[in-house]
């Protein structure tokens, strides 16, 4: 199953250093940029994220980033 795209914009997070974040990869999340478990039975998983420092991180709002979980601006084309 394919990923579907939540919005064609990134998400600005304000992440707390330390903590782990879960990104949704699929696109079907109801609590987006990040995972609710409505992934199951589709192969695709979360993709773990680290915050090493707080500040704002852009997570991917199209799940077709090359960088992952990351926006690389990839939505522009689509």
């Amino acid at each position: 199953m394919n990923s579907i795209v939540a919005q064609k914009a990134p998400f600005p997070v304000e992440v707390e250093a330390g903590k782990k974040y879960f990104w949704c990869a699929c696109g079907r999340s109801g609590n987006q940029p990040f995972c609710d478990g409505s992934h199951k039975d589709t192969g695709i998983t979360p993709i773990p994220f680290e915050a090493k420092d707080a500040r704002t991180i852009y997570f991917c709002g199209c799940k077709q980033t090359g960088n992952r979980p990351l926006c690389d601006g990839t939505h522009n084309g689509l």
